[in-house]
């Protein structure tokens, strides 16, 4: 029981078992089977595999050369890894990829199977109107493109967009594998396991296609883009599963409320700024999640109150996470024992020594042989 409480997994891998299997109950009763989504670099089960190869590459390497010079980088990598490596830290990060991983794919195939479980129910039309009503009585669509033009912007914030993709599950791989404190890697990885499964549960609570879907008009005079042909992917995706749930190969992907870019962009700037990251790294996930808000409303993937809803996931996700890793108050505990301004106090994932808060102190022996 005692190894329940410190282990700072132990919630996420309860949280992901649950979401397995109502992912899998959903689909048998449907006799939709579960399906792994793609991705780059292919299905998930492949690309976060490669990743986390490409992660320990990243992270064994530098620290061979440092330790044994260039020409002997082969004796270098076998000491890094015997002084800096063992199970529990590999443990650990294969438990950290694996919960996301079926957190993931639970929220994918719960996804698929929403317009089956609620057939018949969409609040596009309350939401359109909702959105009018907060933009002063005009589309925000009509604003937003007449502001930033439907040139350049458009293909800025497209790649924005669609940038999120890799980007996500690269950085839960560089805090997973680099992160002296393994704590930090499964408190990230918690929070973006959060999202998915409060993002799950907010999609069959207010089911929605989003503006793109529901007032195409709004948007025709925007250039082709990456977005333009993934709006364009997923709506025959979604015509074709509704043709024959049990038969179709492809995964449903349109739902609305809430915005899961939105929660997980906004996550992970929070995650880098409670954990104190570079203050280089904060700026950028911040900038980042801010060109994301405006590109979800720009081409009409949500409605502003999906955003807004995403936020708050966002938060949840985060703080939740802190409370499920001990990091509760970790930089209040720190800068009380060092005493520092809580400010000063960082868990920065290239910091040579880990913060020795009671909260982390345990997992982070490990890294401190180094």
């Amino acid at each position: 029981m005692k190894f329940a409480r410190q282990w700072p997994y132990t919630f996420i891998v309860g949280v992901s078992l649950l979401i397995g299997m109502v992912a899998a109950i959903g689909s048998l009763a449907l006799e939709v089977p579960l399906r792994d989504p793609e991705g780059f670099l292919g299905p998930a089960y492949i690309r976060l595999p490669l990743l986390a190869l490409l992660m320990f590459a990243l992270g064994i390497l530098p620290a061979a050369v440092r330790r044994c010079g260039w020409k002997q980088i082969p004796r270098g990598v076998v000491e890094v890894v015997r002084h800096e490596w063992n199970l529990r830290r590999v443990l650990y990060i294969a438990t950290g990829l694996l919960t996301f991983y079926v957190c993931y794919v639970g929220y994918r195939n719960l996804k698929s199977v929403l317009p089956v479980y609620r057939e018949g129910t969409l609040y596009d039309r309350e939401l359109l109107e909702l959105d009018r009503w907060m933009f002063g009585g005009t589309d925000p669509a009509i604003i937003l493109h007449n502001v930033f033009g439907m040139d350049l912007t458009a293909e800025v914030l497209s790649f924005i967009y669609v940038a999120y993709l890799p980007l996500i599950p690269i950085t839960l791989g560089i805090f997973l594998v680099l992160s002296r404190d393994l704590t930090v890697g499964a408190w990230y990885a918690t929070a973006l396991s959060l999202n998915w499964v409060l993002g799950t549960i907010s999609y069959y609570i207010m089911p929605a296609l989003g503006p793109i879907y529901a007032r195409p008009d709004l948007y025709q005079q925007l250039p082709d883009t990456g977005v333009s042909s993934l709006q364009a992917a997923l709506m025959n995706n979604r015509l074709e599963f509704l043709a024959d749930p049990a038969t179709s190969d492809v995964i449903h992907g349109v739902a609305a409320f809430a915005s899961l870019h939105v929660s997980v962009t906004f996550a992970a700037a929070l995650f880098m700024h409670r954990s104190n990251q570079h203050v280089v790294v904060r700026w950028v996930a911040w900038a980042f999640f801010g060109m994301t808000f405006v590109a979800t409303l720009y081409f009409g993937w949500h409605y502003l109150i999906d955003n807004i809803a995403g936020v708050a996931i966002g938060w949840a996700a985060v703080s939740l996470g802190a409370w499920a890793t001990n990091h509760q108050g970790a930089r209040r505990l720190v800068a009380e024992e060092q005493g520092l301004s809580e400010h000063e106090v960082g868990i920065d994932i290239e910091a040579d020594d880990v913060a020795s808060s009671p909260a982390m102190a345990s997992e982070a022996a490990p890294a401190r042989r180094a």
